[in-house]
């Protein structure tokens, strides 16, 4: 039963690669898809599993990631005891902030306590995917494990970003290993590993007793992977794995840690595809968010093709309260109240809310953060070396423009 279930989302991070996209923002509440904030796909996993009791633990620059959940996910019955909530970081055990995935929840112990539930499933709040956590909890219970972890079959060239969950022929848990560049791979796959997805199901008694003997350990990084994991090797503990099963649909299982400019960059192009590899418009499995009260997109001098003057999208997302006057946009993510002006050019860009594209501006393969205006005339990302005396630009080339940026 989902109601012995208790939830905890880790929406804490810096998300420092992500940066300037995180300067002011915590990483689950950095915009994606045109109008939905990275958080609303767990916390949409988290609804449409059934999961009802939910704890979301906060502490790197959070006002907007509270706004969010204030206004968009103030959704549940608190008189049937259904609740989406924020825990702040505030030093309740100690002198110390969060150290650690782990230490996040030790201190907030008293939360399981007083809702006494079965299970207590950990989500990360910053990675895209479609996932039913109830058939992991169906599984946790069939196997009566200790712990299960939900890991997601990777490339073994693809090691070093991810930690690695080693496991033998029956499915259970042997080691785990953070970012290495040579991963023990699942057995009968040489070039498969197992990635963990930053997803637990912990028996309660399991998670008390392990988070309070990691708490004692002064040369803990108060990890789940680093710590937890292995400490619960030592003594034989039932761990098993859960295959991600995805409910996105698709021949191929999507899942993205969207933790670099380049990997977000690249997430959001996935959404504008002419068969899209992450689907938006799955009505059996939807994707909630806030959003505040605009008009209807609009398209403006469609007609005066000759003078190049054409209000246009193209393989695009268009969100309400864009104009586009007499501009021309392909292959991009327009947020909220988004207007292109006339003559100006938008290609494979993310042009986040309350951006204002002037007249002639050119832009192509740039990420332009919320508030900005780009002045007449104005070329972004066709020099590079330009462009890196003003932002920020990535590995790849992606051009990204901080929030409420004056650009001269």
């Amino acid at each position: 039963m989902m109601r012995k279930v208790l939830t905890f989302i880790m929406a804490g991070g810096k998300g420092e690669r992500l940066n300037p996209l995180t300067r002011d923002r915590t990483k689950p509440a950095v915009p994606f898809g045109g109008i939905y904030r990275i958080i609303d796909f767990t916390l949409s996993n988290c609804i449409n599993s059934g999961l009802r009791r939910i704890f979301l633990l906060t502490q790197y620059k959070s006002e907007s990631l509270q706004r969010h959940i204030r206004l968009g996910w103030n959704i549940l019955p608190s008189e049937l005891g259904q609740y989406i909530e924020l825990l702040p970081a505030q030093q309740r055990i100690g002198d110390s902030w969060y150290l650690g995935t782990a230490d996040a929840i030790y201190q907030n112990l008293y939360t399981v306590d007083t809702e006494e539930p079965d299970e207590v499933l950990i989500l990360a709040g910053d990675h895209v995917y479609k996932m039913n956590y109830y058939s992991m909890i169906d599984f946790h219970r069939d196997q009566d494990a200790d712990l299960t972890v939900s890991v997601v079959e990777m490339d073994k060239a693809d090691s070093k970003q991810f930690g690695i969950v080693e496991v033998d022929k029956l499915g259970c848990v042997t080691g785990f290993q953070e970012k290495p560049a040579k991963p023990n791979t699942i057995p009968g796959k040489p070039d498969k590993f197992y990635a963990s997805m930053g997803i637990y199901v912990f028996k309660t008694s399991a998670l008390k007793q392990e988070l309070r003997e990691d708490a004692r350990k002064t040369d803990s990084n108060h990890d789940f992977g680093k710590n937890i994991i292995p400490q619960m090797l030592k003594k034989g503990m039932k761990i098993r794995v859960y295959n991600f099963h995805d409910e996105n649909k698709k021949q191929a299982k999507y899942w993205r840690d969207i933790g670099t400019i380049d990997a977000y960059f690249e997430a959001n192009m996935d959404l504008i595809q002419a068969e899209p590899i992450f689907n938006l418009y799955d009505q059996e499995w939807p994707v909630r968010t806030y959003q505040e009260q605009f008009p209807p997109a609009k398209t403006v001098h469609s007609g005066d093709v000759i003078a190049g003057r054409v209000g246009l999208a193209l393989d695009s997302i268009v969100a309400g309260g864009c104009v586009v006057s007499g501009g021309r946009i392909q292959r991009s993510i327009l947020s909220p109240d988004v207007r292109i002006n006339s003559y100006s050019e938008v290609y494979d860009s993310i042009i986040m809310e309350g951006v204002n594209v002037g007249r002639y501006a050119k832009i192509k393969r740039a990420i332009i953060d919320k508030g900005v205006n780009i002045p007449q005339g104005m070329v972004i990302g066709y020099d590079l070396e330009e462009d890196r005396k003003k932002f920020v630009v990535s590995d790849s080339g992606i051009v990204v423009v901080a929030k409420g940026t004056e650009i001269k």
